[in-house]
């Protein structure tokens, strides 16, 4: 970190951002630039997506879906799984032409691969047409490198190796003008074994309640319904704030925001989830009875080996509790198969857990080493085949599961927000419940954004149909 980002106040870095951008606009006057951001990963990096386009606004640019007549090109990274890593070089290396024909183009890559030296160190030694590099905790100073490399000084290379504060007052430019996300905090002190996370987004940094109430307040008045509180561990939220408010007082506080109807959040640990947090969701009208509870592997020993700091048995109980106070309550989770040590006993726990448990849904993952990670450098790593095998198994066993709990909805009415045309068949209108689930029905486009009422008539394993009433 530099002098200068040692003494920045955050306000002090805002207007000299601002400047920046200010100088951009300037050099395009009279010319349309245009901007394509692909973003990886999870819904943090959507929303930091968001707010590169925010710049990139202020900046002069436009956005188009068109990456080859765009002046500039932005990659949005994850490094949590090995997939998403192998798809940015792919798209790096087809740029390569594309930089010939248009020299003065601009190709940046930003995320968290970005925060891993030897990552950066490979792009600029392979991928030597990449005019940009920069990490997750100095997003906010995007508008500066990007007037760098407009002065012709490539590459621009600027990781910081850890952020000192959250930078507030920076533009966003939401492309969905119905439900929006709204980061409450940064970073995570957790250390899973097999997560690269806290590496790449640092230590907690909660966002005060102040700053995040206003920017819910402001969306409500442009009219979204919907917002989703994101933080790798929402549950830890406040604890590193003077005052220390729960996650639990920051949902209280937002949910008397008037034209706000539901609130969503993710993702929770199971290890800090509190009474006082079930409580809230069962009595705040608009929190949704839907809660992401990443379980990860059912067997005590494998998770004591993921540094998940409970055991199978509180996982379940907490399952129990939750379930008992908040009846009609979604569950939905991740699971990892093929952790390194999983014997067929462990995996036989995990599949006890999701039949006792009975998840709406589970987002299952093969297990996927992390250089860097504990878990990476173990030698006892399950043989690839294995780990499908029971991937395979867990798969039927929640899908069945899934399609009976969606199975006890048929012919009930559900209220949903008409969120626009199917992803998978644009003559039909598709929506999502309270508790997170997909229904697809017939009606006129001038219903998205707005809530109806539908009766359930069919039902898929991962979604619903139905006939508006």
């Amino acid at each position: 970190m530099s002098r200068r980002e040692e003494i920045c106040v955050p306000g002090d870095e805002i207007l000299r951002q601002r400047e920046f951008m200010r100088l951009v606009r300037e050099q395009s006057i009279g010319e349309i630039k245009k901007y394509n951001i692909q973003t990886f990963g999870c819904q943090m990096n959507e929303n930091d997506s968001e707010r590169l386009a925010g710049m990139l606004s202020e900046m002069g640019y436009v956005e188009t879906e068109n990456r080859d007549e765009s002046d500039l090109i932005i990659y949005n990274t994850c490094c949590v799984r090995e997939n998403a890593e192998l798809k940015v070089y792919g798209h790096l290396g087809s740029l390569k032409k594309l930089k010939e024909k248009k020299p003065d183009m601009i190709i940046a890559v930003c995320g968290c691969m970005m925060q891993q030296p030897e990552v950066v160190e490979h792009i600029k030694s392979t991928y030597r047409h990449v005019d940009l590099i920069f990490g997750t905790h100095n997003l906010h100073k995007f508008p500066e490198l990007v007037y760098n490399v407009l002065r012709g000084e490539t590459p621009v290379v600027d990781v910081m190796d850890s952020a000192g504060f959250v930078v507030e007052g920076m533009p966003i430019r939401r492309s969905n003008g119905i439900k929006a996300w709204v980061t409450i905090m940064y970073g995570c002190n957790n250390f899973c074994s097999y997560c690269i996370v806290p590496y790449v987004r640092g230590r907690e940094r909660s966002r005060s309640m102040e700053v995040i109430y206003d920017e819910v307040l402001s969306l409500a008045r442009e009219g979204y319904s919907e917002i989703t509180l994101l933080g790798q561990n929402v549950n830890s939220y406040g604890l590193d704030l003077p005052d220390k408010p729960s996650f639990a007082d920051l949902l209280r506080k937002l949910d008397g925001i008037d034209g706000i109807k539901r609130i969503r959040f993710m993702t929770s640990h199971p290890k800090d989830l509190s009474d006082d947090l079930i409580d809230a969701m069962r009595d705040l009208k608009s929190v949704c009875p839907h809660l992401h509870l990443p379980l990860q592997a059912g067997s005590t020993k494998v998770l004591r080996e993921m540094n998940r700091k409970y055991t199978k048995e509180q996982y379940i109980e907490l399952a129990e509790r939750i379930k008992s106070r908040i009846p009609g309550i979604a569950l939905t989770t991740d699971i990892i198969v093929g952790f390194p040590g999983e014997t067929e006993e462990d995996f036989l726990d995990t599949l006890d857990v999701v039949e006792k448990v009975r998840f709406d849904m589970a987002y299952t993952f093969l297990y996927s080493k992390r250089a860097g990670t504990p878990a990476a450098r173990r030698t006892d790593q399950v043989p690839e085949e294995t780990k499908k095998q029971r991937f395979d198994r867990l798969i039927e066993l929640q899908n069945r599961i899934s399609r009976e709990i969606n199975e006890a909805l048929k012919g009930t009415v559900q209220e949903i927000l008409v969120e626009g045309p199917s992803k998978t068949n644009a003559s039909i209108l598709s929506g999502r419940t309270s508790t997170n689930k997909i229904v697809n029905f017939r009606g006129s486009d001038d219903l998205t954004g707005k809530y109806v009422r539908v009766k359930i008539s069919d039902v898929q394993t991962w979604s619903l149909e139905g006939v508006i009433i």
